[in-house]
């Protein structure tokens, strides 16, 4: 079943990508963005599989993270 998502807020000047939501229902925050580079990656501890990074801007965070 589909989250149900709520945009929080976008630093990227075009409105598609980096994007900060939450789901409504949990709290949680998902991230929309770029993959980092694999040299970043392969620095990742214990990955599971199909994990990977997301590259978010610290002013995203800080501008639309929630606060609790």
């Amino acid at each position: 079943m589909a989250r149900r998502l709520r945009m929080l807020g976008t630093t990227s000047e075009d409105g598609k990508c980096p994007t900060l939501y939450e789901d409504l229902d949990t709290g949680e925050v998902l991230v929309q963005g770029l993959l980092a580079d694999q040299g970043d990656i392969d620095q990742m501890i214990n990955p599971l599989s199909g994990e990977s990074m997301v590259v978010v801007p610290r002013e995203l965070l800080t501008r639309f993270a929630p606060k609790e």
